[in-house]
């Protein structure tokens, strides 16, 4: 989570923080953020969970949702995509591709197409 913040705010980013779902669900509620990167592996309530939960309030209908993940096995993708994730990039992250996929998918902003995942 450190590495993803130093990186995303020396690229100009505003960043809201949970370290569990329930606090990530909160956050989200209270910060309306524009673009959520979700850990997959959180505590308490795990990320899909978290996405689920969002995906069903309206003002989270369009918002992407990138997971962040160290399951790479088959059926996996399936999974995050079906909870409601846009994309998903698997750990260790890629500190130079990270901004580009955000950048990206803020651009998309809100035409809501679920798009396959990256690197």
């Amino acid at each position: 989570m450190r590495l993803i913040g130093m990186v995303l705010r020396n690229k100009g980013y505003t960043l809201l923080e949970a370290t569990d779902g329930e606090e990530a669900l909160a956050v989200a509620m209270e910060g309306q953020p524009d673009l959520i990167i979700m850990d997959i592996q959180l505590p308490k309530m795990d990320g899909l969970e978290v996405t689920r939960r969002l995906r069903q309030m309206p003002e989270f209908k369009q918002t992407p949702i990138i997971a962040l993940t160290a399951s790479a096995m088959e059926g996996d993708r399936d999974k995050i995509l079906a909870a409601g994730c846009d994309k998903y990039i698997s750990k260790p992250v890629n500190t130079r591709q990270l901004p580009e996929v955000v950048a990206e998918m803020l651009r998309r902003g809100d035409s809501g197409g679920k798009e396959n995942p990256g690197n």
